[in-house]
């Protein structure tokens, strides 16, 4: 009878290196922002781009930006949860690629903004994206790398999976 052949060790750490590389990359482009700019201060970089340093104390787009003070908890204790629900997948998926990618960019950037929300009570975001007069709301890149993260997790959905004949 033949060996069974062992598994491969599933290792999460790299993915866990990737997302501590977008905190950190996340949180010195803050620190070097609150550093340059004053809040509202804009800079012009590009006709389609600015630099403004903006404070927001909701999620994305201003959600529940006006909501008191309670929105910076439960925005908190959402992003942790899901951040813990993030490294549970990633545990059990890390050698599917663009999964695990897409975990990860959505771990790294909800981090980032804990962050913030910890340190600040509001998130700093200081990208400015406008065309044709209209400007869209600031952000950040944990912002980016959330939504980055959000298209990988749609595209690995809808790709055509392989089958392997033991579906019920």
């Amino acid at each position: 009878m033949a060996k069974a052949r062992p598994v491969p060790a599933r290792n999460i750490k790299p993915w866990l290196w990737l997302a501590g590389i977008i905190v950190l990359l996340d949180q010195i482009s803050k620190w070097i922002v609150l550093g340059v700019l004053r809040p509202g201060e804009s800079r012009y970089v590009a006709p389609f781009w600015n630099w403004v340093l903006a404070f927001n104390p909701g999620a994305a787009f201003s959600f529940l930006s006006d909501a008191g003070g309670w929105q910076r908890w439960f925005f908190t204790v959402v992003s942790l949860a899901v951040s813990g629900w993030i490294l549970s997948l990633l545990r059990h998926h890390c050698s599917e690629f663009r999964l695990s990618l897409a975990l990860t960019l959505v771990l790294g950037g909800a981090l980032g903004n804990v962050i913030d929300r910890l340190r600040f009570g509001v998130v700093v975001d200081f990208i400015q994206w406008h065309a044709g007069g209209y400007y869209w709301p600031a952000f950040n890149l944990a912002d980016s790398a959330i939504t980055l993260g959000a298209v990988l997790l749609i595209w690995d959905q809808l790709r055509a999976k392989p089958e392997t004949g033991n579906e019920v």
